[in-house]
């Protein structure tokens, strides 16, 4: 497989695995195609054509990114047509994001002990839960500040 057909199946792939992540295909497949063209940054004539995908539905996707802080607009100067590029630090933010998840699922956990009462092996696994989510969310905030530093660290 050549590299073109190689990246054409990585950006399927990226479309279907931000599609699992809640966004859509579209949207998923115009992340992979931010992540592996030779350009920094594309205007959405170009993401169409490289995509097969019709303008207005690029037109969705590339607001929905935007609005998600998945990817920034911006012109160069003298051009009159929008670019788009990921954010600076979109796996960041986009992690981040499904860290509120886990007070959700923390929340629930606690509607849950509260729904079956002293029933201990009900409340065994909602406990379990509860105390899993509750650790992930205090625990990830710190691990990210590291990745961070780190990051900071290699000059990006």
């Amino acid at each position: 497989m050549g590299e073109q057909e190689a990246v054409a199946a990585f950006v399927e792939e990226a479309g279907l695995f931000y599609e699992r992540l809640g966004l859509s295909r579209t949207e998923g497949r115009v992340m992979g195609r931010l992540l592996s063209a030779p350009e920094d940054d594309a205007d959405a004539p170009a993401l169409c054509e490289a995509l097969g995908v019709a303008k207005s539905s690029m037109s969705v996707s590339l607001r929905r990114l935007e609005q998600a802080g998945l990817v920034e607009r911006f012109r160069r100067p003298g051009e009159r047509r929008d670019r788009y590029r990921l954010a600076e630090d979109v796996f960041q933010r986009a992690f981040r994001a499904k860290m509120a998840e886990f007070d959700r699922f923390r929340a629930l956990a606690e509607r849950g002990l509260a729904a079956v009462g002293d029933d201990p092996r009900r409340r065994e696994r909602l406990e379990l839960m509860r105390d899993m989510y509750g650790f992930m969310a205090d625990r990830f905030p710190d691990l990210l500040d590291e990745w961070d530093r780190v990051r900071k660290g290699r000059g990006r």
